[in-house]
């Protein structure tokens, strides 16, 4: 069945935004080629809100609208996030998702999204639209440029372990490797979610600078991701590329063996 929703969330980063998210589930258009590879075309066929979770559906259908408190809306707004970061991230731009609101807000930025959950056996990666108005309002050019100069010389390159720490704890020299790593672990959770997911990232584990390659700084990246509705904590090594110009690339990814007595670290997300 197809099931739609509509929701208003705050995403702080280095900017602010203020997300309207549409989600629907079951069959929908085919992905243009020259389109974003998680993105499908708006359609007039959206409507408002029906429901997905039995705990809901009579709320719903009494008031059309979906409490935000509930998982459904903050599983979908959290999608949402990681397609954003997908899109927009960097060591200093990581969108993360702060809180959701049944109603407007004020506040600097307003993303509208359609969010498509594939219905049929088998996984399949949601498929998002989006577009932002003041969510890139914060100009951090000379920040990520001087980032870029300052770690793209084969002299200065840079190692790290447990970010944060088990007290929460991280060196602010970490804090743009802690963000790369949320950045590029987004590709991975948008990849793995569905509906009866909510992903975000635990812990960098550890992660390895290596030698510029085509003008591209290069991260081996060992991450941490929480999935919260099972508990589990599930290990990924990423190999990470960035510039200024060319944004976020995940060019290698290795799911890694479970570890069943593992804990999830302290949530960290300045």
């Amino acid at each position: 069945m197809d099931w739609t929703l509509l929701i208003l969330l705050v995403v702080p980063t280095v900017v602010h935004g203020n997300p309207t998210v549409t989600v629907r589930t079951g069959s929908g258009p085919p992905v243009g080629s020259d389109q974003h590879p998680n993105s499908v075309p708006l359609s007039e066929e959206t409507q408002t809100t029906t429901e997905v979770r039995e705990v809901v559906v009579e709320e719903v259908m009494m008031t059309g609208v979906l409490n935000p408190s509930h998982y459904p809306a903050r599983r979908a707004a959290t999608v949402v996030q990681h397609y954003l970061n997908t899109r927009y991230g960097s060591p200093y731009r990581w969108i993360f998702l702060s809180k959701v609101h049944s109603g407007s807000a004020e506040v600097s930025g307003q993303c509208s999204a359609e969010l498509l959950f594939p219905g049929g056996e088998g996984q399949s990666a949601p498929q998002v639209q989006a577009s932002c108005e003041g969510l890139l309002q914060s100009n951090t050019t000379a920040q990520e440029e001087a980032f870029y100069q300052q770690h793209r010389a084969s002299n200065n390159m840079v190692s790290g372990n447990d970010i944060p720490d088990s007290y929460g704890h991280m060196e602010p020299n970490m804090k743009p490797f802690w963000h790369l790593g949320g950045v590029a672990s987004s590709f991975i959770m948008l990849k793995e979610s569905n509906e009866s997911t909510l992903y975000n990232m635990a812990q960098v584990a550890n992660f390895t600078q290596l030698e510029t390659e085509k003008d591209q700084l290069r991260v081996n990246y060992h991450v941490l991701l929480h999935e919260m509705i099972s508990q589990e904590i599930i290990h990924w090594k990423l190999l990470v590329t960035w510039s200024p110009e060319q944004g976020v690339q995940v060019l290698q990814t290795e799911l890694q063996p479970k570890c069943h007595n593992c804990e999830a670290p302290p949530n960290t997300t300045n």
